[in-house]
């Protein structure tokens, strides 16, 4: 059995936290408590793309205010 998040058959939405962090996740499975859609169904290839270009800052965003707000 394949893992569902390795198949690059399957098909796969973005999601994305309130921490701006983003996930590949697979389009049957339901989406998680605390995460909403960043990106519709698409094939895994387009959702990494989607994900690469997207999360240019890895830092959580509660850590971006919070050295914003020290003038960092």
């Amino acid at each position: 059995m394949v893992n569902p998040f390795d198949d690059d058959t399957a098909q796969f939405i973005v999601l994305v936290n309130e921490e701006q962090q983003y996930s590949l996740w697979p389009a049957a499975s339901e989406v998680p408590g605390g995460w909403r859609t960043a990106r519709p169904e698409g094939s895994r290839q387009e959702c990494l793309d989607f994900v690469e270009a997207t999360w240019l800052d890895m830092r959580p965003a509660s850590l971006v205010n919070a050295m914003a707000a020290e003038g960092k």
